[in-house]
């Protein structure tokens, strides 16, 4: 019986949660096809929510939070894996009600395992992570929907954070001229080092006039953050332009007519990476690995052990965490 560790969160009687590295069995996993021993997992703010009782993400507890996993096989009962597979496990119920990354081991559905694709290492998928393949989900909507760099200047928003900061990366190694929007004024520099061009504050990327539609501003937007932010870039995007949706931290709510879709022709295009059907999500892991590939991705990532998660997960909702951060689990 194999028994390795993992991060175990649990709910005390007082109704509290408390989170130690604790030995389990590969015997305690979860049903599924495929055995993955894991070497590399990142930290997310989903992972942060659910080590701390969030019954938003994770429904029952004692419970192994770890959203992302890069590993190897070693065990399969579906013909299209085999011991010795590297292989990248994102997205669906891992982390959130199956156990997930934070241990070495873990047993999933074959459906939700990705090949490691040619040109990229189980550290680097990592450094990107469900950010990552967010951010460039997001970009690819956007190369689909049509815009192009000769389009015009493409907004993002959040752009300092996790998913809109390798956004930028990866259009700016598209040659697209970006506009950031970021909440944090000493970001600036960071930002501009990173290929944008015009920095917005929050104030200056949101409408207060009323006005059903603004003069046309952006050939797209990645949005990131949702709100007033997401319906004034709407309000303001040219014809035909694509505007992309991925996270609600500045409100859930849209406050649009429907003049911007029936009059300009733009696109809103929903991101949900949890369950991007696997044609494309391959496709995407194919770009981070080519065309798409960022170099340098080393300065905005830290790496830890597990031992050391719990700390970060505290800085995480503290708002003091900044960057990418990947667990080795060796």
């Amino acid at each position: 019986m194999t028994t390795f560790n993992a991060m175990i969160v649990r709910e005390n009687a007082d109704g509290t949660f408390s989170r130690a590295i604790e030995a389990k069995s590969i015997d305690d996993l979860p049903a599924g096809e495929v055995v993955v021993r894991v070497y590399y997992s990142s930290l997310n703010y989903k992972d942060a929510l659910s080590a701390t009782g969030n019954r938003g993400v994770t429904r029952s507890y004692p419970h192994t939070p770890g959203i992302d996993a890069a590993g190897e096989v070693v065990q399969s009962s579906d013909a299209r894996f085999k011991a010795g597979d590297k292989v990248i496990v994102t997205s669906y119920d891992l982390g959130m009600n199956t156990a997930g990354g934070f241990g070495e081991y873990i047993r999933v559905p074959a459906g939700w395992v990705v090949p490691l694709p040619e040109g990229l290492s189980l550290k680097e998928s990592m450094e990107y992570g469900t950010a990552g393949f967010t951010a460039a989900m997001s970009v690819d909507a956007l190369v689909t929907g049509g815009v192009t760099p000769e389009s015009g200047e493409v907004l993002v928003t959040g752009a300092s954070g996790g998913v809109g900061s390798i956004a930028v990366a990866i259009l700016n190694k598209l040659d697209y001229r970006i506009a950031g929007v970021s909440g944090k004024t000493d970001e600036t520099d960071y930002l501009k080092s990173m290929g944008v061009a015009t920095v917005l504050s929050i104030e200056e990327a949101t409408d207060t006039s009323g006005r059903p539609m603004l003069k046309p501003r952006w050939a797209g937007c990645i949005d990131t953050v949702g709100g007033d932010i997401l319906s004034s870039a709407i309000k303001a995007t040219a014809p035909t332009g694509v505007v992309t949706s991925c996270g609600n931290a500045a409100g859930p709510n849209l406050d649009l007519t429907v003049f911007p879709f029936i009059l300009r022709g733009v696109t809103l295009a929903g991101i949900d990476s949890q369950n991007c059907p696997m044609p494309r999500r391959e496709k995407v892991w194919q770009k981070l690995a080519s065309e798409w590939k960022l170099e340098g991705m080393g300065k905005v990532v830290s790496d830890i052990p597990l031992r050391d998660v719990e700390a970060r997960i505290d800085d995480m909702l503290a708002g003091r965490h900044k960057g990418r951060t990947v667990i080795a689990m060796a």
